[in-house]
Protein backbone atom coordinates (compact mmCIF):
# COMPACT_ATOMS: atom_id res chain seq x y z
CA UNK A 1 0.00 0.00 0.00
CA UNK A 2 1.36 3.03 -1.42
CA UNK A 3 1.08 5.66 2.17
CA UNK A 4 0.20 8.97 1.06
CA UNK A 5 3.37 11.85 2.24
CA UNK A 6 3.26 14.21 4.82
CA UNK A 7 0.88 17.16 5.63
CA UNK A 8 3.38 19.87 4.73
CA UNK A 9 5.12 17.45 1.76
CA UNK A 10 5.70 19.25 -1.91
CA UNK A 11 6.89 17.53 -4.45
CA UNK A 12 10.35 19.02 -5.34
CA UNK A 13 13.77 17.18 -7.28
CA UNK A 14 14.65 13.79 -5.44
CA UNK A 15 18.19 14.70 -6.85
CA UNK A 16 21.06 17.03 -6.66
CA UNK A 17 21.24 18.12 -10.31
CA UNK A 18 24.48 19.94 -11.92
CA UNK A 19 23.15 22.86 -13.01
CA UNK A 20 19.77 22.30 -11.64
CA UNK A 21 16.97 25.05 -12.10
CA UNK A 22 16.10 25.96 -8.01
CA UNK A 23 17.67 28.99 -8.55
CA UNK A 24 16.32 29.95 -11.79
CA UNK A 25 12.81 29.38 -11.10
CA UNK A 26 11.45 32.66 -11.07
CA UNK A 27 12.52 33.53 -14.35
CA UNK A 28 11.75 30.30 -15.92
CA UNK A 29 7.75 30.72 -14.29
CA UNK A 30 7.53 34.18 -15.83
CA UNK A 31 8.38 32.63 -19.23
CA UNK A 32 5.82 30.08 -18.75
CA UNK A 33 3.16 32.37 -17.37
CA UNK A 34 3.74 33.77 -21.25
CA UNK A 35 2.68 30.65 -22.49
CA UNK A 36 -0.59 31.13 -21.31
CA UNK A 37 -2.90 28.22 -21.34
CA UNK A 38 -0.77 25.42 -23.19
CA UNK A 39 -1.52 21.99 -23.73
CA UNK A 40 0.46 19.44 -22.69
CA UNK A 41 4.54 20.03 -20.84
CA UNK A 42 7.59 17.86 -22.48
CA UNK A 43 10.93 18.00 -20.49
CA UNK A 44 13.60 16.22 -22.97
CA UNK A 45 16.16 16.75 -20.65
CA UNK A 46 14.13 15.91 -17.29
CA UNK A 47 17.87 16.11 -15.22
CA UNK A 48 16.66 17.07 -11.98
CA UNK A 49 13.27 18.29 -13.14
CA UNK A 50 12.76 21.33 -11.12
CA UNK A 51 10.27 23.28 -13.11
CA UNK A 52 8.11 20.16 -13.67
CA UNK A 53 8.32 19.88 -10.19
CA UNK A 54 7.43 23.16 -9.80
CA UNK A 55 4.61 23.56 -11.63
CA UNK A 56 3.19 20.58 -10.46
CA UNK A 57 3.19 22.14 -6.77
CA UNK A 58 1.67 25.06 -8.07
CA UNK A 59 -0.87 22.96 -9.49
CA UNK A 60 0.11 24.19 -13.04
CA UNK A 61 -0.35 21.30 -14.94
CA UNK A 62 -3.45 20.56 -13.53
CA UNK A 63 -4.85 17.80 -15.63
CA UNK A 64 -2.27 18.10 -18.78
CA UNK A 65 -0.59 15.24 -19.63
CA UNK A 66 3.31 15.89 -18.98
CA UNK A 67 5.92 14.09 -21.17
CA UNK A 68 9.41 13.53 -19.18
CA UNK A 69 12.55 11.99 -20.88
CA UNK A 70 16.26 11.45 -20.94
CA UNK A 71 18.92 9.47 -23.11
CA UNK A 72 20.43 8.26 -19.76
CA UNK A 73 18.27 4.98 -18.80
CA UNK A 74 20.04 5.30 -15.89
CA UNK A 75 18.14 8.72 -14.70
CA UNK A 76 15.13 7.73 -16.57
CA UNK A 77 15.00 4.15 -13.84
CA UNK A 78 15.19 6.45 -11.29
CA UNK A 79 11.81 8.34 -12.07
CA UNK A 80 10.24 4.86 -12.88
CA UNK A 81 11.27 3.62 -9.93
CA UNK A 82 9.86 6.26 -8.05
CA UNK A 83 6.52 6.05 -9.90
CA UNK A 84 5.83 2.16 -10.11
CA UNK A 85 6.81 1.58 -6.32
CA UNK A 86 8.04 4.56 -4.45
CA UNK A 87 7.56 2.35 -0.83
CA UNK A 88 9.96 0.31 -2.27
CA UNK A 89 12.44 2.34 -3.22
CA UNK A 90 11.91 4.13 0.09
CA UNK A 91 12.74 0.44 2.19
CA UNK A 92 15.67 0.05 -0.18
CA UNK A 93 17.17 3.72 0.53
CA UNK A 94 17.02 2.51 3.95
CA UNK A 95 19.03 -0.66 3.82
CA UNK A 96 21.80 1.80 1.85
CA UNK A 97 21.14 4.43 4.79
CA UNK A 98 21.91 1.78 7.52
CA UNK A 99 25.42 0.77 5.87
CA UNK A 100 26.92 3.89 3.85
CA UNK A 101 30.76 3.85 4.49
CA UNK A 102 33.17 4.56 2.04
CA UNK A 103 33.66 0.77 1.04
CA UNK A 104 29.57 0.31 1.02
CA UNK A 105 29.96 3.24 -1.54
CA UNK A 106 32.45 1.88 -3.81
CA UNK A 107 30.37 -1.39 -3.22
CA UNK A 108 27.16 -0.59 -4.61
CA UNK A 109 28.73 2.10 -7.06
CA UNK A 110 30.54 -0.98 -8.96
CA UNK A 111 26.68 -2.90 -8.78
CA UNK A 112 24.79 -3.72 -11.72
CA UNK A 113 21.46 -4.50 -10.63
CA UNK A 114 18.90 -6.01 -12.62
CA UNK A 115 15.47 -4.76 -10.69
CA UNK A 116 14.16 -1.39 -11.29
CA UNK A 117 13.41 -0.54 -7.60
CA UNK A 118 17.47 -1.73 -7.21
CA UNK A 119 18.43 0.41 -9.70
CA UNK A 120 16.23 3.48 -8.70
CA UNK A 121 17.57 3.01 -5.04
CA UNK A 122 21.33 2.67 -6.47
CA UNK A 123 21.12 6.13 -8.33
CA UNK A 124 19.35 7.82 -5.69
CA UNK A 125 22.15 6.77 -3.11
CA UNK A 126 24.90 7.61 -5.37
CA UNK A 127 23.05 10.86 -6.54
CA UNK A 128 23.00 11.87 -2.36
CA UNK A 129 26.61 10.44 -1.17
CA UNK A 130 28.67 11.29 -3.95
CA UNK A 131 31.02 14.16 -4.97
CA UNK A 132 28.90 17.36 -5.07
CA UNK A 133 25.91 15.79 -6.38
CA UNK A 134 27.30 14.98 -10.01
CA UNK A 135 25.91 12.35 -12.02
CA UNK A 136 28.58 11.42 -14.40
CA UNK A 137 28.95 8.40 -16.45
CA UNK A 138 31.76 7.30 -18.32
CA UNK A 139 32.04 6.05 -21.91
CA UNK A 140 30.73 2.74 -21.11
CA UNK A 141 27.80 3.98 -18.96
CA UNK A 142 29.48 3.22 -15.49
CA UNK A 143 28.03 5.80 -12.97
CA UNK A 144 32.26 7.05 -12.13
CA UNK A 145 31.94 9.93 -9.12
CA UNK A 146 33.85 9.56 -6.51
CA UNK A 147 32.35 9.69 -3.06
CA UNK A 148 31.61 13.14 -1.17
CA UNK A 149 32.48 14.21 2.23
CA UNK A 150 29.15 14.57 4.10
CA UNK A 151 28.74 14.01 7.93
CA UNK A 152 25.36 13.24 7.47
CA UNK A 153 23.57 13.41 3.81
CA UNK A 154 19.56 12.93 3.36
CA UNK A 155 19.62 9.36 2.10
CA UNK A 156 16.37 8.65 2.55
CA UNK A 157 13.89 11.88 2.27
CA UNK A 158 10.25 9.17 2.02
CA UNK A 159 7.38 12.21 2.30
CA UNK A 160 9.72 14.31 -0.87
CA UNK A 161 9.87 10.81 -2.58
CA UNK A 162 6.16 10.33 -1.94
CA UNK A 163 4.88 13.46 -3.02
CA UNK A 164 7.06 12.81 -6.09
CA UNK A 165 5.63 9.75 -6.98
CA UNK A 166 2.10 11.76 -6.20
CA UNK A 167 3.00 13.42 -9.24
CA UNK A 168 4.60 11.34 -11.44
CA UNK A 169 1.64 8.59 -11.60
CA UNK A 170 -0.03 10.01 -14.60
CA UNK A 171 3.07 11.18 -16.60
CA UNK A 172 4.88 9.71 -19.42
CA UNK A 173 8.56 8.93 -18.41
CA UNK A 174 10.51 7.16 -21.56
CA UNK A 175 14.26 7.00 -22.46
CA UNK A 176 14.60 8.70 -25.74
CA UNK A 177 16.76 10.63 -27.41
CA UNK A 178 15.54 14.95 -27.62
CA UNK A 179 15.03 14.83 -31.07
CA UNK A 180 12.02 12.62 -30.48
CA UNK A 181 9.64 15.61 -28.89
CA UNK A 182 9.28 16.58 -32.31
CA UNK A 183 6.94 13.71 -32.91
CA UNK A 184 5.36 13.81 -29.44
CA UNK A 185 4.88 17.74 -29.37
CA UNK A 186 2.02 19.47 -30.51
CA UNK A 187 0.82 22.89 -31.60
CA UNK A 188 0.06 24.78 -27.81
CA UNK A 189 2.49 22.53 -25.72
CA UNK A 190 5.03 23.41 -24.37
CA UNK A 191 8.42 22.05 -24.28
CA UNK A 192 11.04 22.85 -21.96
CA UNK A 193 14.67 22.14 -23.05
CA UNK A 194 17.60 22.52 -19.87
CA UNK A 195 20.47 20.58 -22.09
CA UNK A 196 24.27 19.88 -21.02
CA UNK A 197 25.54 23.21 -20.77
CA UNK A 198 28.10 24.59 -24.20
CA UNK A 199 30.84 24.96 -21.41
CA UNK A 200 32.06 28.87 -20.71
CA UNK A 201 35.56 27.57 -20.65
CA UNK A 202 37.87 24.57 -21.11
CA UNK A 203 37.81 24.09 -17.78
CA UNK A 204 33.82 24.51 -17.21
CA UNK A 205 32.81 21.19 -19.63
CA UNK A 206 30.12 18.98 -18.35
CA UNK A 207 28.59 17.24 -20.80
CA UNK A 208 29.68 13.49 -19.48
CA UNK A 209 26.43 12.99 -17.12
CA UNK A 210 25.37 10.32 -19.76
CA UNK A 211 27.70 7.97 -21.67
CA UNK A 212 27.28 9.48 -25.58
CA UNK A 213 28.47 13.09 -24.32
CA UNK A 214 27.07 16.30 -25.47
CA UNK A 215 29.25 18.04 -27.84
CA UNK A 216 28.89 20.87 -30.45
CA UNK A 217 27.36 18.89 -32.76
CA UNK A 218 24.48 17.80 -30.54
CA UNK A 219 24.26 21.43 -29.55
CA UNK A 220 23.39 22.42 -33.54
CA UNK A 221 21.07 19.30 -33.10
CA UNK A 222 19.12 20.56 -30.84
CA UNK A 223 19.07 24.41 -32.18
CA UNK A 224 17.32 22.68 -35.38
CA UNK A 225 14.69 20.62 -33.13
CA UNK A 226 14.00 23.90 -31.62
CA UNK A 227 13.08 25.46 -34.47
CA UNK A 228 10.97 22.52 -36.07
CA UNK A 229 9.34 22.77 -32.42
CA UNK A 230 8.36 26.43 -33.81
CA UNK A 231 7.25 25.86 -36.86
CA UNK A 232 4.84 23.25 -35.31
CA UNK A 233 3.42 26.10 -33.49
CA UNK A 234 4.78 24.37 -29.39
CA UNK A 235 5.86 27.01 -27.28
CA UNK A 236 9.51 26.65 -26.50
CA UNK A 237 11.98 27.41 -23.67
CA UNK A 238 15.69 26.54 -23.03
CA UNK A 239 18.00 27.23 -20.93
CA UNK A 240 21.88 27.40 -22.05
CA UNK A 241 24.96 29.58 -20.82
CA UNK A 242 25.47 32.64 -22.79
CA UNK A 243 28.42 32.05 -25.61
CA UNK A 244 29.06 32.87 -28.72
CA UNK A 245 27.47 29.14 -29.93
CA UNK A 246 24.50 29.85 -28.22
CA UNK A 247 24.03 33.45 -29.69
CA UNK A 248 24.92 32.60 -33.04
CA UNK A 249 22.33 29.21 -32.72
CA UNK A 250 19.70 31.33 -31.06
CA UNK A 251 19.76 35.11 -32.05
CA UNK A 252 16.59 34.95 -34.29
CA UNK A 253 14.88 34.28 -30.85
CA UNK A 254 14.41 35.63 -27.68
CA UNK A 255 17.22 35.59 -26.00
CA UNK A 256 18.23 36.93 -21.97
CA UNK A 257 20.43 36.92 -20.37
CA UNK A 258 20.38 35.85 -16.18
CA UNK A 259 22.87 35.30 -13.66
CA UNK A 260 23.44 31.77 -11.35
CA UNK A 261 25.93 30.43 -9.68
CA UNK A 262 27.62 27.34 -10.80
CA UNK A 263 30.18 25.07 -9.02
CA UNK A 264 31.34 22.80 -12.47
CA UNK A 265 34.66 24.04 -12.72
CA UNK A 266 38.01 22.49 -12.04
CA UNK A 267 39.72 25.28 -10.87
CA UNK A 268 37.98 26.82 -7.68
CA UNK A 269 38.81 30.72 -8.84
CA UNK A 270 36.40 30.05 -11.27
CA UNK A 271 33.21 29.03 -9.62
CA UNK A 272 30.58 31.21 -8.72
CA UNK A 273 27.92 33.36 -11.24
CA UNK A 274 28.40 33.24 -14.69
CA UNK A 275 25.76 34.26 -17.24
CA UNK A 276 23.22 31.91 -18.52
CA UNK A 277 20.88 32.45 -21.58
CA UNK A 278 16.99 31.56 -21.54
CA UNK A 279 15.61 31.34 -24.77
CA UNK A 280 11.90 31.12 -26.04
CA UNK A 281 10.39 31.84 -29.25
CA UNK A 282 6.93 33.44 -27.42
CA UNK A 283 8.69 36.20 -25.87
CA UNK A 284 9.50 38.42 -29.18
Amino acid sequence: MRKKPGKWAVPRPFLKWVGGKGQLLDELLKRVAHAGEFERYHEPFVGGGALFFELARQKRLGRKQAFLSDNNANLIGAYRGIREDVEGVIARLEVHKAQHCKEYYYAVRAQVPEALLDRAARIIYLNKTCFNGLFRENSKGKFNVPMGRYKNPLICDADNLRACAAVLQKTKIEVRPFEAVVGKAQSGDLVYFDPPYVPVSKTASFTSYDKAGFGEESQRRLADVFRKLDAKGAYVLLSNSMTGLVKELYGDFTLKRVRANRRVNSRADRRGQIDEALVSNFMR
